[in-house]
């Protein structure tokens, strides 16, 4: 399957949103165009190449730690790498001497080596089609982009239609702008007449918006029950919520047959009550870790009944209450049911919780998809095509979640990983955004602002949660703010843009065409017109469009 978004005919559309910028732009537009199918023929190479065009490959010898294997693979030999530049790769790749090899892309400079900046499942006899991308830390005169075995065997790699494209830090936030004010934004006419239906030049016209489309939230706790500080805090940011620990299996039934769901009903009055969105998380937990104790020593019949029954309980008591669940979560790295259930046990969850709750979406929930390619478990590739091998037993499938735990950001990484999964054509969305502890307080907001900028600029992205949920001793890994509600840095970042991406209050006057126009965010709009003793109130909504919406108000 092919997804494809270049935008090249809007850049006259893009110039006009973005004054704020520069006046125009003659940089290279990011190209979306990823593949996931096996092809006879590779497709041409995106960018035209870019800096590998008309380049030829040469053979290396395949490096594993720091030995030498003794057999050939494809490389690029790359001069003058800039520091801080965005890297976008791509390349076809076909294989003999194995059915299917998972096959990485790492970058070799004069300081240190990149050990994986792209991946893919290839299979062999046919092309498969590997994106990936790299930011260099430190300045290179000569490197190798190699491309190689993920484990000791020696097969033939043979790569072709090869592309690689520079980005400069003011090219790439262009690309990102250009794609906000174009998949999060839209134009709007409003039309005031008389009752006669006279164009009213000069009518005054203040707008605002009072609900974003886009949603962003947190994890909340406990912890936010009878805390009004931290209960008005989360309100006045944050539309959309997931609870962080509070309905997990281990939490709602940590004995089996006393099920309890106090926390998450507060919880969920809460949200409801400020008419905020929550996605359910989690129906079951593949980690043995985080499975209750009694259900760890089940087997076979009382396993299985035990498993319906957590289903039933769940999603009859919350039907139509969550907008998403995550089914199985983290499926890609551990399998505790498959392993005591079979094979079909995790195609039962699913069948069973759309069966039970037909309206909310299903996701997969994984972490190490987008935040590295290094974790073979969760490449790009094996989260596809676990999603098909689901899908083809017939199981209802709806979304795509992505943890995004994060240390040190790849965006290039970041962005390809996401073009992949976005031939999916599913929802996708960061489901538990944070960065490590282990980089600092000011760090945490530095990547925290580009991770969100990457994900809300990037068209296939639904929504963005934050997994931030606040308790006495401060956050899973990373706070927005200390514990009385001052905000940390990565809360600045936070606040900062929120700000950003709302359309704020506009005011004006109708034109001579007794009409007055604006790009806003999509949402919910209030709108007030006066002309002399005149006036009107009305509320429009603003839905996803590539079309002026149009109003019309009679006074």
């Amino acid at each position: 399957m092919k997804h494809s978004l270049v935008f090249g005919g809007f850049w006259a559309f893009f110039i006009l949103l973005s004054g704020s910028l520069v006046a125009s732009y003659d940089g290279p537009l990011y190209d979306f165009t990823a593949y996931t199918e096996c092809k006879a023929q590779p497709e041409e190479p995106l960018y035209q190449g870019g800096i590998l065009k008309d380049e030829t490959p040469i053979m290396r010898p395949a490096i594993f730690g720091k030995t030498a294997t003794g057999f050939y693979t494809p490389a690029f030999l790359l001069k003058n790498l800039t520091v801080g530049n965005f890297y976008c790769f791509s390349t076809w790749i076909k294989i003999q001497g194995a059915n299917s090899a998972l096959i990485r892309a790492s970058l070799k400079t004069e300081n240190r080596t990149y050990n994986c900046i792209g991946t893919v499942l290839a299979k062999n006899g046919c092309w498969s089609f590997l994106k990936g991308g790299f930011v260099l830390d430190s300045p290179s005169n000569l490197a190798l982009l190699l491309f190689q075995n993920s484990d000791d065997k020696d097969i033939d790699i043979t790569i072709d239609s090869s592309s690689l494209q520079s980005f400069t830090d003011q090219e790439w936030r262009f690309n990102q702008q250009f794609m906000i004010n174009t998949q999060r934004k839209r134009a709007v006419t409003i039309h005031v007449s008389d009752q006669q239906g006279n164009r009213l030049q000069g009518a005054a016209i203040t707008i605002n918006q009072v609900s974003k489309d886009f949603p962003f939230g947190s994890a909340i706790a406990h912890t936010i029950l009878g805390n009004l500080p931290y209960q008005n805090w989360f309100v006045e940011r944050f539309n959309a919520a997931v609870f962080e620990n509070e309905l997990k299996w281990y939490a709602t039934e940590p004995d089996q047959g006393k099920t309890n769901y106090t926390l998450a009903d507060q919880m969920l009055e809460f949200v409801r009550a400020h008419q905020i969105i929550a996605r359910g998380h989690n129906i079951f937990w593949e980690d043995p870790k985080y499975t209750p104790a009694w259900v760890r020593n089940l087997t076979g019949p009382d396993l299985q009944s035990a498993v319906n029954s957590r289903i039933q309980s769940l999603m009859s008591k919350y039907k139509e209450e969550f907008i998403h669940w995550d089914v199985s979560n983290e499926m890609l790295h551990f399998d505790f049911y498959e392993q005591r259930l079979g094979p079909d046990a995790t195609l039962h969850f699913y069948e069973t919780a759309h069966q039970s709750d037909p309206l909310a979406t299903l996701f997969m929930n994984e972490f190490n998809v987008v935040e590295t390619c290094s974790d073979v478990k969760s490449t790009v590739d094996t989260y596809i095509e676990r999603i098909r091998e689901l899908e083809s037993g017939g199981m209802y499938m709806d979304g795509i979640g992505l943890e995004s735990h994060f240390t040190v950001p790849n965006l290039p990484l970041m962005r390809a990983v996401i073009d992949k999964l976005a031939t999916l054509r599913l929802p996708i969305w960061l489901t538990e955004v944070d960065i490590s502890s282990s980089v600092g307080k000011e760090l945490q907001g530095v990547y925290l602002e580009q991770v969100l900028r990457e994900g809300f600029s990037h068209p296939s992205v639904n929504g963005i949660m934050l997994w931030t949920a606040l308790h006495p001793k401060g956050c899973y890994e990373m706070c927005l703010t200390d514990g009385n509600f001052k905000n940390l840095p990565a809360g600045d970042v936070v606040d900062k843009l929120l700000k950003e991406w709302e359309s704020g209050e506009m005011k004006g006057v109708t034109g001579e065409h007794g009409s007055y126009s604006f790009y806003g965010f999509l949402g919910e709009y209030k709108v007030n017109v006066g002309y002399g003793d005149r006036a009107a109130n009305f509320t429009f909504s603003l839905p996803p469009s590539g079309e002026t919406k149009h109003f019309s108000i009679h006074l």
